[in-house]
């Protein structure tokens, strides 16, 4: 085992709530399609109960996982509430296809097992960018209703194309007063932009750049947070 991991595992004890070298009462894990999905679910979880955000992880297939920690009942009703959010996104009409949102407790985890599901940083060279994201330890702690003290409002487009999400971000910028806080890539042409700026703004940026993605490419999503929580924010590109 890399030894990236082990300092990984040790620097989240060492950040966490619990008691040094304790390790959590039990870990959370919702994987689903595109990163939107997966940030707006973290941004519900979070206000509900209360959680810490581990890290996050993408993989080749298009897919976000958000790993989360706290006591079992936490745990529990947060991941009840991210696979409920992240369903709207990707629902399944199929009863008998795979579903496109998953969630798992693991209890009492090992601390070998923990090597495992705490990734080390990675670099993935085809889209130039990391697929493990990590809290910055300051920002970890998210607890009900607990939200950025501002009237902010972020706002996300995801898209499969790179032509479809330009020309939906420039029209966003020209219909309102906002900001772009960065680009995130998935693999598989998919590509969240996220703007920010006053829920109106955001709102308003939004509702004019849904509408340019067809014919274009395929949207995945587009959607306002407003007021988020600290764990969404502490996750978003730099």
């Amino acid at each position: 085992m890399s030894k990236t991991t082990l300092a990984s595992l040790q620097e989240w004890l060492r950040h966490s709530d619990a008691s040094e070298g304790t390790l959590p009462d039990s870990i959370g894990i919702l994987e689903t399609l595109g990163w939107t999905a997966a940030i707006v679910a973290l941004d519900q979880m979070s206000k509900e109960a209360q959680i810490q955000v581990i890290q996050a992880e993408w993989n080749d297939m298009l897919g976000s996982v958000i790993k989360i920690a706290g006591s079992t009942s936490d745990v529990e009703s947060a991941l009840e509430i991210g696979l409920r959010t992240a369903t709207l996104f990707h629902p399944t009409s199929d009863p008998n296809a795979a579903p496109k949102s998953m969630i798992r407790i693991i209890n009492r985890p090992d601390e070998q097992s923990l090597r495992a599901i705490l990734s080390p940083d990675e670099y993935n060279v085809l889209i130039e960018q990391s697929v493990v994201k990590r809290p910055l330890p300051t920002n970890t702690t998210a607890g009900k209703n607990e939200m950025a003290e501002n009237s902010q409002a972020l706002g996300f487009i995801e898209t499969q194309g790179f032509t479809a999400v330009f020309e939906a971000i420039d029209t966003a910028c020209k219909a309102a007063s906002v900001e772009v806080v960065g680009k995130e890539k998935l693999g598989g042409g998919y590509v969240t932009v996220v703007i920010r700026g006053d829920v109106a703004a955001v709102n308003a940026a939004i509702d004019a750049a849904k509408p340019r993605v067809e014919g274009l490419g395929k949207l995945i999503a587009c959607h306002v947070i407003a007021r988020p929580s600290t764990a969404a924010l502490c996750l978003l590109p730099k």
